[in-house]
C-alpha cells in the first residue's frame, strides 16, 4: 500500500511515521503534489500554529491539492482544524473541507487548563474509522483550539464542553487527538483507516 504523509512546517510527525511502521506500512513523507495525489492513502497530521501552517501550504499550493485529493484522507490534530473553514488561532480562512469554525477553549473553571492535554474519552462513535472500538475509551489530546460539534462530527470528546473529537465527510476523516500516541485505540483507529476503501 502506498501510504503518503504530508510534509509541512507543523511540527514532529515522526511519530506518526513510526506507527505506521509498527503496522508494517513503510510510508512517504511528502509535499510532492503528484506523489499526494497517487497514493493510496494520505495523512495530515500536525502540531503547531494553524495561521503559520495556512502561510506555509498556500505558498506551494499544498491547500488546493489536499482539497482537490480523492483517496481516503485523514486529519490529526492541526490537521483536522485546517481542513475546517476558518480558525480562530491566526483568525485565517482554511482548507474547508468541512464548513465549521475552529475556536479557542474558553476556561470556566479554575482547574480548566488550556491547553488540553492528556488521556479522555471518546462517545457518539459512528464510522467505520472506529471499527472495533467502544464509547468511553481513551485516546490522547493536546489542543487549545476545537471544532465545535455538528453534522459531520463521528465522536465526541468533553473538556469545558462537547466538541468534535473527529469528523467524516467523503474521504476525509480526523482526529482532534493523536492516534499515533494513544496505545492500543489509536493503533486500531490507524489500522482502520488503512482499510477503508472510500
Amino acid at each position: 500500500m502506498n501510504v503518503a504523509i504530508v510534509k509541512y512546517n507543523a511540527g514532529n510527525v515522526y511519530s506518526v511515521v513510526n506507527a505506521l511502521k509498527r503496522l508494517g506500512v513503510e510510508p512517504m513523507l511528502t509535499d510532492n503534489a503528484e506523489q499526494l495525489k497517487q497514493a493510496d492513502k494520505v495523512l495530515f497530521p500536525g502540531q503547531g500554529h494553524a495561521g503559520e501552517a495556512m502561510d506555509y501550504l498556500r505558498a506551494r499550493h499544498l491547500d488546493e491539492v489536499i482539497r482537490d485529493l480523492k483517496q481516503p484522507v485523514l486529519g490529526i490534530c492541526v490537521g483536522q482544524q485546517l481542513l475546517c473553514r476558518h480558525s480562530e488561532e491566526g483568525d485565517v480562512d482554511c482548507i474547508g473541507i468541512f464548513d465549521a469554525e475552529v475556536r479557542r477553549f474558553q476556561p470556566h473553571r479554575h482547574e480548566d487548563k488550556v491547553p488540553c492535554m492528556g488521556w479522555n474519552r471518546l462517545y457518539n462513535l459512528k464510522s467505520p474509522l472506529y471499527k472495533g472500538l467502544d464509547n468511553g475509551d481513551y485516546v490522547y489530546f493536546v489542543h487549545s483550539f476545537y471544532v465545535p460539534t455538528c453534522e459531520d462530527t463521528i465522536a465526541t470528546a468533553d473538556y469545558i464542553l462537547p466538541y468534535s473529537a473527529s469528523l467524516h465527510k467523503d474521504n476525509f476523516y480526523t482526529c482532534q487527538f493523536h492516534p499515533e500516541k494513544s496505545g492500543k485505540v489509536g493503533e486500531i483507529i490507524i489500522k482502520n483507516f488503512l482499510e477503508i476503501t472510500t
